[in-house]
């Protein structure tokens, strides 16, 4: 399994002859160099989307026509989009899991929010979540936009993740120490790499703090188009 980080809260994970684009955020991505784009997303099987926070989803629907690839989240906006955006989907909802050609892929709760603007003000897209992906042997969570919550505890104790991809710069998700502590009471992780931070002023600029709070723990801080092999 290769987790390549975009930048922000974006990932390219190559796993079991599949390629998962998470959360893909070209547009303004201010950590993913222009000249990055096409091979950021070359290959792709599916996008997978937590939610339609703007660096989050701006890029989503020009990708999966421009890629021919299915978008793969909630089943509300993917019902809607399939019907209206002429686009592939896969919708499914919490507590449900998906087959990908042999990734599978189950949806799991996040505490955030899911909004974006329109003329006629804020709408609502689904609700946030975050993704569970078994795969070669491994669990991968990965958290999304989230806060430390309380359902990280039945989510860690069932699903068992061994590699964690959490949100942790602080200001919109949780920060640095707090994902090192809820990674240290909800879960058991071998490996956890932050993201989400980095990206802007007002956003955690290192990994310090988690690395700090989880000894024992490989913590990873990722750089951007450069694959962690595990």
């Amino acid at each position: 399994m290769d987790i390549i980080w975009l930048g922000h809260g974006s990932f390219r994970i190559e796993t079991a002859g599949q390629v998962l684009l998470i959360d893909p955020w070209l547009t303004g991505n201010p950590a993913l160099p222009e000249d990055q784009h096409d091979a950021a997303v070359a290959g792709a099987t599916h996008i997978l989307l937590t939610h339609v926070h703007f660096d989050h989803v701006v890029d989503v629907l020009p990708l999966a026509k421009k890629l021919g690839v299915p978008v793969v989240g909630q089943y509300d906006l993917m019902g809607h989009w399939g019907e209206t955006e002429g686009i592939e989907t896969v919708g499914f909802n919490k507590g449900g899991t998906v087959d990908l050609n042999g990734v599978k892929v189950s949806m799991v709760p996040a505490s955030h929010s899911s909004t974006f603007n329109t003329p006629e003000g804020i709408r609502t897209g689904g609700t946030e979540v975050g993704f569970m992906i078994a795969s070669e042997g491994k669990m991968l969570y990965v958290s999304g936009d989230t806060d430390i919550m309380a359902d990280m505890d039945w989510m860690g104790d069932y699903f068992k993740p061994d590699i964690g991809i959490l949100s942790a710069g602080g200001h919109f998700t949780m920060d640095m120490k707090g994902a090192a502590y809820a990674a240290k009471r909800y879960f058991n992780f071998k490996t956890v790499i932050p993201c989400h931070y980095g990206t802007f002023p007002i956003l955690e600029q290192s990994a310090d703090d988690l690395r700090a709070g989880l000894p024992g723990v490989d913590v990873i801080e990722p750089q951007v188009m450069q694959a962690i092999t595990l």
